[in-house]
This record gives structure tokens, sequence and C-alpha cells, in this order.
């Protein structure tokens, strides 16, 4: 098979007087010179998670009804795609250190569109779950895969900056897809919603593999079976900054996707937004998100310390999940939407320090491993994540206080495994975690 898009990230081992080593680092360069058309794609599949579930969260209250199923179960739709994601970048992280990106990305794109148009059609809630499953698994190839890439390409600050960037093309799908999401329902019903989706996962199926070339040529794959990968996995987890790194960034996505899968049924049936007016707001704290993450890509990165900016972040999704609790249970009287979504806007804009900076403090430590480490950051928020969809709605969709209990709960989990095992402030310049024996 032909391999198409940039030039193949090069083996460091070369000798750098041999006319093969300059050859490689001038293909270096130009890999790190990524084409507008690649930062576009890498986007697109780190986009995959918010197009999955966030242009289907205002049909939500519709599927139930069409469904006959009550609000706690159609929840399991969304945790079902996203446990998916997480058990699938488990797998497909591995098989891309021993196999290359490319082939493994195609696969995981064709069940993935194949699995969207299924949920098209499903009859039932039980169905539909099972396809989202499947939908995430496979889905899950593109979001892995998307971080090692950026992994094999860059590094240090320049990697911090590349994620905000993709943040920005990202962080616009949150933007976008409700808003699809809520004009879809106006002319077909929530079964319309995934008949978009497959179509946009068959678009960017083509993109890839058309301008997407292999970053990880054969001389730095893994050459060992599971036991191999299993082997990596555990050295990356016995590096507690990596893991401290790890669980910090789950926890605060698990506070994110609690108001994901929370909102909905929040903002419409409790406050009586229409989907329409729920999809803005959503859109409004998505550009929150954007802004933030250009701010720390363009502003703050390179100039203040990545740990300093986290710990702000994360102070402020915690303050912001204090105020929610405090007004959700009527310490504040009786409020209105106003100010529900004013701290929701806060929580989601702070977000864009966070989730980049995790995802780079912790990759930057694991330059022999990206794919491996790459599932193990994605497996954890997606799995923690998938915990914290259906606690939100275990009380009914009449109250707001278990979302923003939850968000507490997390928020604090986050900044004490921060705190704990990250360690902020001890001074020190990233260091790699010991690399796996190979076999």
């Amino acid at each position: 098979m032909s391999e198409r898009g940039p030039a193949t990230a090069p083996s460091h081992e070369s000798s750098p007087e041999s006319p093969s080593a300059t050859a490689a680092t001038a293909s270096l360069t130009r890999a790190r010179r990524t084409s507008l058309l690649v930062t576009f794609i890498l986007g697109g599949l780190t986009a995959l998670p918010p197009l999955s579930m966030d242009m289907y969260l205002p049909a939500l209250p519709q599927v139930t009804d069409a469904l006959h199923s009550p609000a706690a179960t159609i929840q399991l739709t969304l945790t079902a795609c996203l446990a998916g994601m997480a058990l699938g970048q488990l797998v497909i992280g591995p098989m891309s250190d021993k196999w290359g990106r490319r082939r493994p990305l195609l696969v995981g794109m064709v069940v993935y569109v194949l699995a969207t148009a299924i949920c098209a059609l499903a009859p039932t809630a039980e169905l539909l779950i099972a396809f989202r499953l499947l939908q995430g698994l496979a889905g899950a190839a593109g979001v892995v895969i998307a971080r090692a890439v950026v992994r094999d390409l860059y590094d240090g600050d320049e990697m911090a900056r590349f994620f905000s960037t993709l943040m920005l093309i990202s962080g616009a799908a949150p933007i976008v897809a409700p808003l699809i999401g809520g004009q879809v329902l106006r002319f077909a019903d929530w079964r319309g919603v995934f008949v978009v989706l497959t179509g946009v996962g068959t678009v960017l199926t083509l993109m890839v593999w058309r301008g997407l070339g292999e970053t990880l040529p054969p001389e730095r794959r893994h050459t060992g079976g599971v036991g191999s990968a299993l082997r990596t996995m555990r050295g990356l987890l016995g590096d507690r900054v990596f893991t401290g790194y790890t669980l910090t960034g789950g926890f605060a996505f698990a506070v994110l996707f609690s108001y994901i899968s929370a909102s909905p049924f929040v903002v419409q049936e409790i406050y009586g937004a229409s989907p329409q007016t729920f999809s803005l707001l959503f859109g409004l704290n998505s550009v929150g998100l954007i802004l933030v993450g250009q701010i720390n890509g363009k502003l703050l990165v390179g100039r203040v310390r990545l740990d300093k900016v986290l710990a702000v972040g994360l102070a402020v999704v915690l303050v912001s999940a204090v105020s929610l609790l405090l007004m959700a249970t009527g310490v504040f009287g009786e409020v209105g939407l106003t100010p529900i979504a004013t701290a929701l806007f806060v929580l989601m804009s702070a977000m864009g320090i966070v989730l980049p900076n995790t995802n780079a403090q912790a990759l930057m430590r694991t330059p022999h491993a990206a794919g491996s480490a790459s599932a193990l950051l994605g497996t954890t928020s997606f799995l923690v994540g998938a915990i914290a969809s259906p606690l939100v709605g275990i009380a009914g969709e009449d109250t707001a206080v278990p979302m923003a209990l939850v968000q507490l709960v997390c928020a604090l989990l986050s900044v004490s495994c921060f705190l704990a095992l990250c360690r902020p402030w001890q001074q020190r310049d990233p260091q790699p975690a010991p690399a796996p024996a190979k076999d």
C-alpha cells in the first residue's frame, strides 16, 4: 500500500554524520512543518468524541419517548459510546506502536462509519446501546492515534502548543454538533442525527486515506506481542508523575462529561429551554473552552510553567463546581437558568487549560511508547467519564444536585491527584519514564 501525506518521521538513532542521517533530519523537518490539511485531519480525529455525543444530546429527550425507555437507560447510550472509546484505546494504542499509525486508524474509521449507520436503524434502546458501544470501540482509533501522531512529530512546549491548536479545531465540534443536531431535529427524528454522523465519518475516513501518512517508521516500532504491550503499560503506570497527570486529566474529563450527560435534562427539563436554546448555550460554553485553549497555547505556553497554568485551571474548575452545588441545593434561594449557565461557562472554559496541559505533560515523559501512553490517557478519561455519566441521573430528571455533586467530587479527586502524585511545587524539567526492555 502506498503511503500518502507528510513525510514519515524518522528514527532519532541515525548517525548525524551519515547521508541517511541528513535525509532523516530533512524528513523530520518536513514532518514537523505539519500541513494545514494534516492539522485539520488530526483535529477532526480528536473531535470524534464530541461529534459522536454532542450532536446526539438535543435528541436525548426525544429518544427517551421514541424508544419508551427511562432517561437513565437512554443515558447509557452515552456511557456505552464512552466506554467503547475507553476500551478501544487500550487495544488500539499498543497496536499502533507495533504496526504503525496509519493502518489501525483506517480500519477503525471504516468500522466506525458502519457502526454509526447501524445506530440509525436500531429499533430498541438495548440495540442502540450495543451499537453505540461498537461505535465507540472503533472511534477510539481516531482519538488515540491522533495523540500518538502529535507525539511522533513534536516535543516539549511545541507539543503543548499543538495540542492547543487541535483544541481550536476539535473544540469547534461541541459548538457545531449540538447546533446541527438541533436543526436536524426540526426536519427529521433522532435517527437523522446518526445519518449525518455517518456522512461526517465517511468524509473523515477519506481524508485520512488521502492525506495522512505514516509517522512511526519501522525501526521505532515495538516487536513484542501482548506480553510486551502489558509490560510497557505497567512501566508507564509505575511512573508516579505520568500516572498523576493521567488521573488528573481523567477526573477533570469526568467533570466535563457529567456536564455533557446531564445538561440536556437540566437545561431543557428543569429550566424549560428548547433544544435550540440548549444548543446555543452548549455552543457558547465551547467557545469559552476554545478561547481559553488558544490563550494557553499562544500566550502562556513557553512563558509560564505548565504546572502553574494547570494549577490555576484546576482551581477554577473546583470553585465552579462548588458554586454549582450551592446553587443546585438552594443555598442562594431559587436561581434561574442564567446563574447556572454562567457557572457552567466558567467550568467549561477552564477545561481549555486543564485538558491540553495534562496530555502534554504526560506525553513528554513517554517518547518510547506514545501509542500506549496515549491509550492509557484516553482509557482513563473515558472510563472515569463513563462511570460518572449514569450517576448524574440517579435521582431523576427534576434536580441538578446529582450533576453538581458528581462534578465537585471529581474536581476534588483531580486536584488531589495533581498535588499528591505530580507534586507541582518540585521544580523539574520533564524526564522521560524508563523505556521497557526490548524482547
